[in-house]
This record gives C-alpha cells, structure tokens and sequence, in this order.
C-alpha cells in the first residue's frame, strides 16, 4: 500500500531529474535535516499535503489562484505528480537544480492575477500570500509526519520551519514563518479572513473519488484524505464543508501503523536514495 504511494515521488510523464548528479552537490536542505526525514515518508507526504490545500483554499485570495488558474479541476493526479515532484526537487534536488525550477514558477506566478470571491484583487507573487502558502506547506507536511509517522519534538518542528526558509525566500515568501511559534502566530493573524466555500467540497470530492491510486487501493486514498481533515487546525477544521469529513473511530490508529510502516520502504530508486547517493559522492 505505501508502496504505491511512494510512486506518486517518481517524474510525472515528460519530466525527469537524475536526483544522484552532480556528485557532491548540496540541497537547499541539509542530509542530516528534519525535512529530509519528514518528506521521504509518502503517507505523510499525501496527508500533509491534501491538509495544505485545505487551508489554502479557506483564504479567498489564494484559493482564487490555486482554483481558477490551474489544472487540477481537469487533471488532479497530473498535478498531484507535478506538485509532489517539485517538492522532492526543493528538498532532495542538487541547489542548481532547485533553484532554477524555482525560479521558472515564480515566472509563472508573475502571470496570474485576477479578483477573489470577496472583490478583492489579488497577484500570486504577492508576499503576503506566499507566506501563506509556504506555511500552510510546512505545516502541513510537518504536523503529519508528527501525527502520523514518528513524533516530533516542539524544537523539531521549529527546525523543520527554518529548514524551509531559504526556497521560502527563492519564492519570495520574505515573512514565511521559520519556527512552529511563528506558524502559530500567523495562524492566528489570519484565522479572521479563512472562509468555508463550495471550492472546499469540491476539492474533497476530486481527492477522494478521482483516480490517484489503483482501484484496488482507493480506500487507502479516502482513508487518507480523511486524515487529513482530521488534523487541519481550526478554524478551518471547524467550518461547515469540513463537518463529518474526518477520521472515523479507530482510523487514526491504522493510520499511524501505515505511516510508521512507510519510514521502512526502500528508496534506492527514488529521489530521496538518489540524493543522498549525490551528497555522500564528495
């Protein structure tokens, strides 16, 4: 099951980096970092990051971005491979590598801009909403590798948090928050403008019925995405098109058993083994 997850790190259809090359060369995040660990885990991977769109489309101005002007509505397990792919790149690719893909979205950000549902103009390069974005992925990822996998520390997590901040600032996320604190102080600062829309059942919807994961394993991907509600935080947890949408009784523990489970699979062929073949190549 894990395994099959572990897939969706493999190149999307028509992109491919050899994560083992250059020999020697460093990621933008150390081999020894906490996000290392947290990112080669796929369960958590999935989880946190369906968790990172939910708090994203809750704030009106990126959820216009991410909703109007992206492939997910027709195409959601392309831009799944795409998304995760990129992570992997930001995390375990060597810094050149990271550096230039992160500037081609940036490129691509300059580009989209539009009006929210509140009347509000919005530009996907402005700071403000990046920093969002970039916490709401840091969350994401970290408090489910916590949850799901392997408890982390208050200190580790803040460590995760500054692990992110130098393809924070590549993007332009200048006020992305580098400690769980921080996260925590944002969240707050934000909470007032988080609303719930249609957008966020529709998401639900595309993520627990469209075809991710092979059919037999599709119980897998709604167990999981139902993780994923279960552990955004409020408000978003709270607002209406989440209600009911949870872990049921007795998931949470099947849930910790897959993600403990998936820090044991091998990932010689993946981008995480790949990378660490580069780093120890000096």
């Amino acid at each position: 099951m894990s395994l099959a997850l572990a897939g969706l790190m493999r190149p999307p259809a028509g992109l491919a980096l050899d994560f083992s090359q250059p020999p020697g060369e460093p990621a933008l995040v150390g081999a020894d970092s906490i996000s290392w660990r947290v990112f080669r885990n796929p369960v958590s991977l999935f989880v946190g990051g369906v968790a990172a769109v939910l708090l994203e489309l809750a704030e009106p101005s990126v959820c216009a971005g991410v909703w109007d002007h992206s492939s997910f509505r027709r195409d959601p397990g392309l831009r799944l491979r795409r998304t995760g792919f990129a992570a992997m790149i930001t995390v375990y690719g060597p810094r050149t590598a990271a550096e230039a893909m992160i500037a081609r979205v940036v490129r691509m950000h300059g580009k989209v801009s539009g009006t929210d549902a509140t009347g509000q103009a919005y530009h996907a390069n402005d700071p403000r909403l990046l920093d969002w974005v970039q916490a709401t992925a840091s969350f994401g990822f970290v408090e489910a590798y916590s949850r799901f996998a392997e408890p982390l520390s208050p200190a580790e997590k803040s460590t995760a948090f500054a692990e992110a901040a130098p393809a924070a600032l590549l993007y332009g996320a200048t006020g992305a928050p580098r400690s769980w604190p921080e996260w925590e102080a944002l969240l707050a600062r934000t909470a007032p403008t988080l609303t719930g829309t249609p957008v966020l059942t529709d998401f639900l919807d595309i993520m627990t019925q469209a075809p991710i994961l092979p059919a037999p394993l599709r119980w897998l991907q709604r167990l999981l995405v139902r993780a994923a509600v279960e552990m955004t935080p409020p408000p978003v947890r709270t607002l209406r098109q989440l209600d009911g949408r949870g872990l049921r009784r007795g998931e949470e523990r099947l849930v910790r058993l897959l993600g403990g489970a998936a820090r044991h699979l091998p990932m010689g062929a993946l981008p995480p083994g790949q990378a660490a073949r580069r780093v120890a190549a000096r």
